[in-house]
């Protein structure tokens, strides 16, 4: 497990090393996390599905994402409700999701293998409804401008994910037990093989160890609500839940993974200030280094 956890520490570094050489920058990381979103995760999704039998019981991994997610966002109102207008924004959008397909795919399939990546599918569908829909709203509606949007934008934005609309037909396909015809499933298994590395290559081009010392209350404050109340409700679950310590493991190391990829996108898409964007990308690094610590315990003291 310590070499597995080495390979994709050096593979993170490499791409850090390669924007620090300027080989790459970050704005190649856009098209490097379009290749992944729209090809090689909806790829990895088909052959993970199309390999492995989903149990009934799955299907309440998005339930208990998606409600958390509503519950996080409410408590969250509460608990930044002193914050700047712009700020709460920019606390909101962090507070509500997770990096799952980008971040988690390559740790938990070092971990646990195929038969893991099933179950962090089903939580990152839960994921999905949360960063496309509670993540947007809050973001748009503390912005500047305020909010724009209606039921029938949040619906189309959900259609036009394509990592979502491939874990619903994944989902329906496997438990109406239709399989794909091989020549699809071959070719899908050749194209997910990119996604592991083009994923960890990304997640070092992102990486940046600087941050402004205005960050470090706003900082603290938002690292405590996520990481207490991600820890507290996964405890809660795991010790309560009357099901397989795979679904229970999921949901704890699931609500303590990094922030969303998209809250950067959302905070520059509402024009947010070059401050709270900045604060937007320290979060997400700095909650990439704590979520692999995290995941390194489980995988080696823990599990």
């Amino acid at each position: 497990m310590n070499q597995e956890f080495l390979y994709i520490i050096l593979i993170i570094a490499f791409g850090y090393l390669l924007k620090r050489v300027n080989i790459l920058q970050e704005k190649d990381g856009e098209v490097i996390s379009k290749i992944i979103f729209k090809i090689t995760l909806p790829a990895l999704v088909l052959v993970t599905f199309d390999s492995v039998k989903i149990e009934t019981s799955l299907f309440l991994l998005p339930v208990i994402v998606l409600v958390f997610g509503i519950v996080s966002a409410i408590l969250g109102l509460l608990f930044y409700k002193n914050e700047e207008r712009e700020l709460k924004g920019s606390l909101m959008m962090l507070s509500s999701g997770f990096n799952v397909g980008l971040f988690a795919f390559p740790l938990v399939y070092a971990i646990w293998g195929m038969d893991g990546l099933t179950y962090f599918s089903m939580f990152d569908v839960g994921a999905s409804f949360i960063v496309f829909g509670i993540s947007y709203i809050l973001g748009s509606y503390f912005s500047e401008e305020g909010l724009n949007l209606n039921p029938i934008e949040i619906l189309k934005k959900l259609g036009k994910s394509i990592p979502l609309m491939t874990y619903m037909i994944a989902s329906i396909l496997n438990f109406c037990h239709v399989k794909l015809p091989d020549l699809i499933i071959n070719l899908a298994t050749t194209i997910s093989g990119a996604n592991i590395p083009l994923s960890l290559l990304l997640l070092g081009l992102f990486l940046n160890f600087k941050f402004d010392k205005q960050f470090i209350k706003p900082m603290v404050k938002f690292l405590t609500f996520r990481y207490g109340l991600g820890l507290s409700v996964g405890l809660v679950l795991y010790y309560l839940l009357p099901y397989d310590i795979m679904l229970r493991t999921t949901i704890l190391i699931g609500l303590l993974l990094p922030v969303p990829a998209s809250a950067l996108t959302y905070a520059v898409e509402f024009k947010y200030s070059n401050d709270s964007t900045r604060f937007v990308a320290t979060m997400s690094n700095i909650t990439i280094v704590i979520s692999i610590i995290i995941l390194y315990i489980f995988a080696n003291f823990i599990l």
